[in-house]
């Protein structure tokens, strides 16, 4: 695949994951088990805003990687 169509397809995948991460966050923020502490609290804010960037590194690594020839 060459580098170009392998960005596109990447930038795409890599926005369907942070709106898919940032939903999810969302939902979870709501829950009584968040709320119950504020220590809680900032430590699942931290988390949750830090988090989606482990499943973007495979897709980011792949995005750079070079043409093979």
């Amino acid at each position: 695949m060459p580098v170009r169509l392998r960005k596109f397809v990447g930038a795409i995948m890599l926005i369907a994951v942070v709106v898919t991460w940032a939903l999810l966050a969302m939902a979870l923020a709501q829950s009584a088990a968040v709320k119950t502490n504020g220590l809680i609290e900032v430590i699942y804010y931290i988390v949750a805003g830090l988090g989606w960037v482990l499943p973007a590194m495979p897709l980011i690594r792949w995005m750079s990687r070079p043409d093979s020839v």
